[in-house]
């Protein structure tokens, strides 16, 4: 055993001149330990002394040892697989998503199969299932912003454990669903308008095509009706800052500039930004601004955007524990992801 770690047998140059794939066995002989042992520090099992771990961890990575999954599948019987059906969007949300769950499988041992669909959904998302399914994943799950998108979901016949991410959409017998609180987020967004002393709180909204737009909306105006305030203007556009950018070019033309804007997305408020400043209406001083979604730069917009951060990473977190626990049968707490209010300089007290 005091020899094992140095293993002189094998190293870099060994490697390139013998490109057979090691296995399991292998190791676990050059380790020193048994094959369950290995095993087990592949999976992460806790119950492994933390040198052994290590040893197993720096042979696995100096011959360069990896998994054979079609040997995982014909032992254990489960394929170690999990199918992604999205449908493409490139809007920062799905994206975000899709991104985030393939990272979070992958470090828990999971491969992963995207399958992209498009309309009409009664159609790609069966087909799209029963692809995933002959692969033999373990479990799907279907990002679906839209609610044309998870009707087909619902109607669709399923082999194996199917979870769908839909911000606010409840769970069925047959088709389980996991989110982040997208509508406390926008509540939380619009009382950090009413706190700051703003009546007239106006929501330029997202597509009420998805259910993001629509909770979304639902907690702004839920927002003022705690705080007794009458819901200000609201339009509902695409997402886009091309549509934002038009939709505040023609609220300045009307003078109907409100005291404060709840925008969708930050994407959203970029738009309006822009056509604000070019007709001299001044964020945050003229109307403060909060949008959602927290993406990259937000900070270095001008104003630094106030925003609601999503974890897309606890999500995909989440949403994978949950399907794998239905996969064994398990009980896991499904309780939306709470999003989180980040304040900065583009919403300030009213008055000000």
């Amino acid at each position: 055993m005091a020899g094992a770690a140095t293993h002189p047998e094998v190293n870099a140059s060994d490697s390139n001149k013998h490109p057979r794939r090691m296995n399991i066995k292998e190791v676990a002989q050059m380790a020193g330990v048994s094959y369950g042992t290995v095993s087990r520090v592949l999976n992460g099992h806790p119950e492994v002394n933390e040198s052994t771990r290590q040893r197993v961890l720096q042979i696995i990575k100096d011959v360069g040892y990896r998994r054979n999954r079609a040997a995982t599948t014909l032992v254990t019987n489960r394929s170690t697989s999990i199918g992604i059906i999205t449908d493409g969007s490139p809007r920062f949300g799905p994206v975000g998503t899709l991104l985030a769950l393939e990272n979070v499988a992958r470090q828990k041992g999971y491969s992963t199969t995207v399958a992209s669909v498009e309309p009409p959904y009664e159609d790609s998302i069966p087909s799209a299932l029963n692809t995933l399914e002959d692969l033999g994943v373990d479990g799907i799950i279907v990002i679906a912003p839209l609610v044309s998108m998870a009707a087909a979901v619902w109607s669709a016949t399923r082999r194996v454990p199917l979870e769908m991410i839909a911000a606010g959409v409840s769970s069925t017998p047959d088709v389980f669903t996991y989110s982040e609180n997208q509508e406390l987020g926008a509540r939380l967004a619009t009382q950090h308008l009413i706190d700051l002393g703003h009546t007239d709180i106006a929501h330029i909204a997202g597509s009420m095509d998805w259910f993001d737009g629509r909770v979304r909306k639902r907690g702004w105006k839920a927002a003022l009706h705690d705080a007794g305030l009458e819901p200000g203007l609201c339009l509902e556009g695409d997402w886009s800052p091309k549509w934002a950018y038009e939709t505040g070019l023609q609220l300045v033309k009307e003078k109907k500039v409100p005291q404060a804007i709840f925008a969708a997305s930050d994407h959203t408020a970029l738009g309006l930004i822009r056509a604000f400043a070019e007709n001299g209406v001044r964020v945050p001083h003229d109307v403060s601004i909060v949008g959602f979604d927290d993406i990259e730069g937000s900070d270095y917009f001008l104003p630094p955007l106030t925003t609601v951060r999503q974890d897309f990473t606890s999500l995909a977190a989440v949403s994978i524990e949950v399907l794998l626990g239905v996969v064994a049968g398990k009980v896991v707490d499904r309780v939306p992801a709470a999003p989180a209010l980040i304040p900065r300089q583009s919403a300030i007290r009213a008055g000000n």
